[in-house]
Parts: C-alpha cells; structure tokens; sequence
C-alpha cells in the first residue's frame, strides 16, 4: 500500500531541510525578522530549489493534502517549514473547494506575521474567493474581525485582480478600517489601494480625497504614492 502522500512529502521535506540548514544565516534571518520565529537559515533561492526536489514524482495533492501538509507545516518550529506550505497552497489554489477557507483561516491566525499573511491574502485567500464567490460574503465578515491579521487579509485578497476587482468591497474595507491604529491595518489600506490605482487611479484619487481625515498619514502616503 504506497504511503500517504503527506507523510512522504513531510518526511522529505524534513530531512531536505535539516540537512541544508545555516545556523549563522539562521541568527541573521532571525534578526531581520525581529526574532518572531526560529529559522534554518536556508536563503530564498535555496529553499525553492529543494522544494523542487521534495516535489519531484509526486502525484498532484488533494484537498485533504494540502490541509494535512499546510498544517503539519505550520506545527513545525522553523519559518522555512511555513514558507514551504505558502508555496505549495499558492501552486495548487485551484484544487480545494470553499470549505478549504477555514483551514487558511487557521494559518492566517496561527504563527502570524506579514511574511505568511501576505501570500497567504494575496494568492490563496485571493485565489479561493476568485474560484468560489461566494466566500466575499466571508471576506465582508473578516474585514470587521477583531484579529487583525484577518482584517488584512480582507483588505489584500483582491490585490491581483485588477479589472476584476470588486471595488465596493475593496473601498469599503478600507474606509471601515481607516481609523484602525496598527500599522499593518494601514499599511494594507494604502498598499491596496496604491495597487488598485494602476486599474483605476482617477477611483483612488477619489476615495482618498473624499476620506483624507479619516485615513491615516501612512494610508494616504502610500495609496498615492505613484499618482
């Protein structure tokens, strides 16, 4: 009977990874990183190639797959392991159904910082909600959660659709959270719609100049920034 292809994955992954690890790279990621997480120190082209040869033969995931492997990536101590998962959720976007946005969810919430939210908001929350429309109703719900990382992920999920960007909901999230005081929160507003501005900059203009005193300096800054 051939293995589960999680656990084979898994088992090469770990000892592709044990092996390359740089413990002095490790102390400077750290560093970089504002020592959130522990990390082998495998640098971003090395970590691509070695994904590469923990894939090679393996059959195309399941649903089932992707959230074993995703979340037995996210147990594991060293960042490099989450990257892996962001990666892999991002090649395979297409397979999983709606139902796969709460195991997203938990990785959105769980070991949180920037660097797994952002793709996690941009291609995989974005790529589920483009395939499965009616998880904007979802989106509307985290876009007023009180976890902020969920928030931003609300805020970023529509950052690559250009022309298909459903405006009310981009807008709308931004001027909702316009007041909110972390920087993450306005970061992501301006980030989104600075983004957005290369669809439609007159629509940016518009909604900047018409919440100027509700936006945060930071928000505006970076929303206009090309206009």
């Amino acid at each position: 009977m051939p293995r589960p292809l999680a656990d084979e994955l898994m088992e090469r992954l770990t000892r592709l990874l044990g092996a390359a690890r740089d413990p002095e790279r490790a102390v400077q990621a750290e560093a970089y990183m504002r020592d959130q997480f522990p990390f082998l120190g495998i640098p971003a082209p090395a970590q691509r190639a070695l994904a590469r040869t923990v894939l090679a033969g393996l059959p195309k995931p399941t649903e089932e797959d992707l959230r074993a492997v995703a979340l037995a990536c996210w147990s594991r101590g060293e960042r490099e392991y989450q990257y892996f998962a962001c990666d892999w959720l991002r090649t395979h976007v297409a397979v999983p159904g709606p139902g796969f946005l709460d195991t997203v969810a938990t990785l959105v919430t769980t070991k949180s910082w920037w660097d797994t939210v952002d793709p996690l908001a941009t291609r995989v929350v974005g790529g589920l909600v483009r395939r499965h429309p009616q998880l904007g109703a979802e989106m509307d719900a985290w876009s007023a959660e009180e976890d902020m990382w969920l928030v931003r992920t609300a805020i970023l999920h529509q950052l690559h659709y250009g022309t298909e960007t459903d405006t009310d909901r981009l807008f709308g999230y931004c001027t909702r959270q316009a007041g909110h005081k972390d920087f993450f929160i306005r970061k992501a507003i301006g980030w989104s719609l600075r983004h957005y501005a290369r669809t439609d900059p007159e629509a940016v203009a518009r909604v900047v100049s018409d919440n100027r005193d509700r936006l945060s300096p930071l928000s505006i800054r970076e929303a206009l920034k090309h206009l």
